[in-house]
């Protein structure tokens, strides 16, 4: 065998140092911190692939206005629960020139990014029926979003979307909802690790079943139009992102600053609720919140219990960035379409060198190349591959912290830099020959 670029030993002392006894699951902060660690004590530069933070800069026309409004005072004012007018206007528009959905501003509501729009919407969501006590997430997903209803004491249940898509989604979905017990129905899209888009149908689906069944869909977009098979750049006009919001009115939008924008350090995202659903007055939340309907519990109720709304400064910068992508003026698209590039060359190394992609496709069509894809090697596991992998200064997360049954890693694009290309193929080159050896 030929040597691995960081000694076994060095990271085997770490992984145990930390006290983490299955690496398969390991939590991202984990993983990076062996990373980081064995970086510093081998002196090996690593290939960081496990954290999802942008690695481009912050939008310009973002951080131009969130200056202009703390230099002009705004930071000694409490914000309006309900979010700034402008910010609210601007959003309606945005889900009206990407989405093609009518929601009228009133429901469009800033958070402190979608990590509190999920936390707020669980919190509303589970006590809108007291039959419906528990979240059905269509996996794989964002662990922390299960970590949210633990700390709530809310159930959830979960089933691996990889075998159930077309035609087999509805009786899967169906065998969950027909319980009764099922309040809201969670998903990314395009998908956080597996990059999946739902299509037309799926989506159709998912809006018919909770219709039926009466649970409200909260439609994850952290990764709004980064399906880049497809030209969703102009505003107004078609294609438009694909969204459940067609075919119900039980829906709730989480619209992230973060990745679009490269926002993400500002906290900053939007909740836009289904007008119906943010009018709607279920029987349990009003006699809990003083009548209210369900949109004045998220905002009057659970944020305002939460943060007391959303940095104010950040508001500004938010509403200018969503105004300048509505007038043509900001190609978000354009910038962020380096992700899809890079993991275009990923796969190709990874691919050339043994590995294979483990959610391939979406149907019949190749999967987007995004912000993220998931890596497999035959004859290892998940914990196993990622293990292996630290040796050669490689560092992923697990899909089974993602609630994925299948054997493979989540690999993220964003922080790969141009001379690490030749670095991975290098040190794929060496753990190919080295695994298929043994």
């Amino acid at each position: 065998m030929k040597q691995t670029p960081i000694k076994k030993e060095l990271v085997d002392g770490l992984i145990s140092e930390l006290g983490v006894q299955d690496f398969a699951k390991a939590t991202i902060r984990e993983v990076k911190q062996v990373a980081f660690m064995a970086e510093q004590k081998s002196g090996v530069e690593f290939i960081k692939m496990e954290m999802g933070i942008p690695g481009l800069p912050a939008a310009k026309v973002g951080v131009d206005a969130q200056v202009k409004a703390l230099q002009e005072g705004i930071a000694h004012s409490y914000p309006n629960i309900q979010g700034l007018q402008e910010l609210k206007d601007q959003a309606s528009r945005f889900v009206k020139a990407f989405i093609d959905i009518d929601i009228q501003p009133e429901c469009c509501i800033p958070v402190c990014g979608s990590m509190q729009g999920t936390f707020a919407s669980f919190l509303t969501c589970s006590q809108a029926n007291k039959k419906k006590d528990t979240v059905l997430f269509i996996d794989p997903g964002f662990p922390v979003q299960k970590m949210q209803l633990q700390v709530m004491g809310v159930n959830y249940e979960t089933f691996d979307v990889y075998d159930y898509r077309g035609e087999k989604l509805a009786p899967k979905l169906e065998s969950y909802l027909q319980k009764g017990n099922i309040c809201s129905i969670v998903y990314s899209n395009p998908n956080n690790p597996s990059w999946i888009c739902f299509n037309e149908a799926e989506l159709q689906t998912i809006g018919e079943l909770a219709t039926k069944y009466d649970a409200i869909v909260m439609e994850d977009l952290a990764y709004f139009a980064m399906d880049f098979r497809k030209d969703l750049s102009t505003p107004f006009q078609p294609p438009y992102q694909a969204s459940v919001a067609r075919y119900t009115d039980n829906y709730i939008l989480l619209i992230s600053g973060s990745k679009a924008f490269s926002y993400a350090g500002e906290r900053i995202g939007v909740t836009c609720i289904s007008d119906k659903l943010y009018h709607r007055v279920y029987p349990d939340l009003a006699a809990r919140y003083e009548g209210l309907p369900f949109g004045p519990v998220f905002s009057t109720r659970m944020l305002y219990a939460l943060s007391s709304g959303t940095s104010h400064s950040a508001q500004f910068a938010m509403a200018a960035m969503l105004k300048a992508a509505c007038d043509g003026e900001y190609d978000f698209r354009k910038e962020i379409s380096v992700y899809g590039e890079r993991a275009h060359k990923l796969k190709e190394i990874f691919c050339r060198h043994g590995f294979h992609v483990v959610y391939d496709k979406d149907l019949d069509e190749p999967i987007a190349d995004g912000f993220y894809f998931t890596i497999g090697y035959e004859g290892m596991t998940s914990g196993q591959l990622a293990h292996e992998l630290m040796y050669y200064g490689v560092s992923a997360i697990c899909l089974v912290t993602t609630g994925s049954h299948q054997e493979g890693l989540r690999v993220c694009t964003s922080f790969i830099e141009d001379h690490q290309y030749a670095m991975l193929d290098e040190r794929m080159a060496i753990f190919h020959e080295n695994a298929s050896g043994k």
